[in-house]
């Protein structure tokens, strides 16, 4: 028979408080809750609770919502008895709480015009028996959409670097970020301070060492934030001060004694923009032809007089600038002869690309085409066949027998019979040794016809010719690959 074994004493007390956490979580589980809820303010949220009692054993006796803030205590805002009804004790929250169904399985609330300081957990707790208090909690996160707004900042250009932009994200919840996109080479810093009702605002402000260059430049300020659908975006114009720079136009150096109506223009640009216009003479007063009118001097009529330096001086709240020209006079006018337009530059420089691009068609049309075969050959052709050649006679079909060839000869005739058919050799070429079989040529001595006439009249025969005129052909070569027969004379 088994022996029973005892539980050491400390593994008792790991079941027990096993045992003791798990029917907590039971319980926790009767009252149903949301873990969490995000609500605006001045709008409503609905705080859910319901209790889940399988078996039907335990009796409620009252249900409470506590609320506890993120920095303070509890305190109960709303109460329902089934016989004593409905109670609010927390005054920050009468008139804004009520009960969305009057019975203790349901005591849902409703909390209105919300504030941002209502954030905290919200506990639903119902007074049971036999179990005791069993309760659900759900925390409620107040956002709040930020207050976005960007901003220049107007500096004087100048050597340090300074604030040219700000941009502010005001009292959100969670706090927000910001970022700027900028070519200008500057950078940013930024800073946050909590409100007492829990938002954040969020400031930062863009650096450069400002330049006149820099005045009307942009940098764009991003805002993101959780509230928002998209990031928010502002472009912002920088505004740089600088004193004015100055330029003079309108002198052509053709300034001749009698011309009328000689006009000069003060051009100047700063910010703030240029408040006066000054015409001076280095030498002097101005000549009394001249006429001015704000930025523009004219010369009603050229003489000596206006010989001089002219000097423009422009100024505004940043600073004073000026600009000098000198105006030659000249006894007559001087003839410029026009160039050629811009037009006919431009006319003529298209002309001769299209020229050069028919050039280069045709001169590919022609390459193509004897690519294809109508040019001269790529390779050597053969030699031409010589007519009447061997090679010819050679390939020409045997004309059948006649009767002179078979008549019997005359005395004195000397007469060569083949052994056999003519075998085909390369006679076209022209070079000794290559003819008749590497033999001597015998068609061509005048000697030897003469010396063959001689021996016929003798009635000598051909062997006789043939030991005078021929040598025999070499001994490697034999009479089926190179053999020409000798001439017959009839």
């Amino acid at each position: 028979m088994a022996r029973d074994h005892p539980v050491p004493p400390a593994r008792n007390a790991w079941l027990t408080a096993a045992i003791l956490l798990a029917v907590q979580g039971i319980g926790a589980q009767k009252v149903r809750v949301e873990d969490e809820l995000e609500a605006y303010p001045t709008e409503s949220v609905d705080l859910r609770c319901e209790f889940i009692d399988g078996g039907g054993k335990t009796k409620l006796t009252q249900v409470s919502w506590i609320w506890e803030p993120i920095d303070g205590q509890r305190d109960n805002i709303a109460v329902y008895h089934p016989t004593y009804g409905q109670s609010f004790p927390n005054l920050s929250f009468k008139d804004r709480v009520v009960f969305l169904h009057s019975n203790l399985e349901n005591p849902s609330i409703r909390i209105s015009a919300l504030k941002m300081s209502d954030a905290g957990r919200y506990t639903c707790e119902y007074a049971t028996y036999p179990t005791g208090n069993e309760q659900g909690t759900t925390s409620l996160v107040m956002l709040a959409k930020p207050k976005n707004s960007a901003n220049a900042v107007t500096v004087q250009a100048g050597p340090k670097s300074v604030v040219v932009a700000q941009c502010e994200a005001a009292d959100g919840k969670p706090a927000a970020a910001i970022k700027w996109l900028s070519s200008l080479g500057g950078n940013h810093t930024t800073s946050t301070t909590s409100g007492p009702d829990g938002t954040v605002t969020v400031r930062s402000e863009y650096r450069l060492v400002p330049t006149a260059a820099d005045n009307g430049g942009e940098v764009t300020c991003i805002v993101d934030q959780r509230t928002q659908d998209r990031p928010w975006v502002h472009p912002v114009k920088l505004s740089v001060e600088y004193p004015p720079s100055v330029s003079i136009e309108g002198y052509d150096n053709n300034w001749y004694v009698g011309r009328s109506d000689a006009v000069l223009l003060c051009l100047a640009d700063g910010n703030p923009a240029p408040t006066g216009v000054t015409w001076t003479a280095l030498s002097g007063a101005l000549p009394d032809t001249v006429v001015v009118s704000g930025n523009k001097l004219t010369v009603k009529k050229v003489d000596d007089a206006v010989n001089t330096t002219f000097i423009c001086e422009v100024k505004n709240k940043r600073g004073a600038s000026q600009h000098q020209i000198t105006t030659n006079v000249i006894e007559t006018e001087r003839l410029i002869t026009p160039g050629p337009s811009s037009g006919a530059v431009i006319g003529g420089i298209l002309g001769a690309l299209a020229i050069i691009g028919i050039v280069v068609a045709i001169v590919f049309y022609i390459r193509k085409h004897r690519e294809n075969g109508e040019g001269p050959p790529k390779h050597k052709p053969p030699p031409p066949v010589k007519g009447g050649s061997a090679t010819e006679m050679l390939n020409k079909p045997l004309a059948p027998p006649t009767a002179t060839e078979t008549a019997p000869l005359s005395p004195g005739e000397v007469y060569y019979e083949p052994t056999g058919g003519e075998p085909v050799t390369n006679l076209d070429e022209e070079t000794s040794g290559a003819l008749n079989g590497g033999a001597p040529p015998v068609l061509h001595d005048p000697v030897g016809y003469d010396r063959v006439n001689e021996l016929a009249a003798d009635g000598q025969r051909g062997n006789n010719l043939d030991s005078f005129s021929h040598e025999q052909p070499a001994a490697n070569i034999s009479r089926g690959e190179s053999f020409v027969s000798p001439p017959m004379y009839v």
